[in-house]
């Protein structure tokens, strides 16, 4: 994997992946920028949530879970000296079907954070990680 990160004007980023995608990052203005994108750690817990869902979302299909949609909700806090690593993360799913198990859901959420989400595992070693979930119906 490769990614190229860019500086753009004051500390203003323009953030390259490895398979063609771009994305603006830049600080808070209490620290120079302009506000113009998410900040470095608002991406990185973007992409656990990310990560989780598209693994929530596979392992339902595969179980051939009617899901319509797939929503999670992520609340973090940081340490407050540095380096300002991430030491709490909730994680509130929000899965909608047509007649979902419950069940079903709670063990794709499982899955995804002992097994399969890289993301959320790489984070779980600094930061408590937590979840909960609610299935509606569509």
């Amino acid at each position: 994997m490769k990614a190229r990160v860019k500086l753009v004007d004051g500390i203003t980023f323009v953030a390259e992946s490895g398979s063609g995608h771009a994305m603006v990052m830049d600080g808070s203005p209490e620290v120079g920028g302009r506000n113009l994108g998410p900040r470095p750690m608002e991406m990185l817990l973007m992409g656990a949530g990310g990560c989780s869902a598209i693994d929530v979302v596979m392992i339902l299909r595969k179980a051939r879970q009617p899901i319509v949609d797939c929503v999670v909700e992520l609340e973090a806090e940081r340490a407050p000296e540095d380096p300002k690593v991430f030491t709490r993360i909730h994680m509130h799913y929000i899965v909608t079907g047509k007649g979902l198990n419950p069940a079903q859901v709670e063990k794709a959420i499982r899955l995804s954070k002992e097994k399969y989400c890289s993301a959320t595992i790489m984070l779980s070693r600094t930061a408590e990680v937590t979840a909960d979930f609610e299935v509606r119906e569509a």
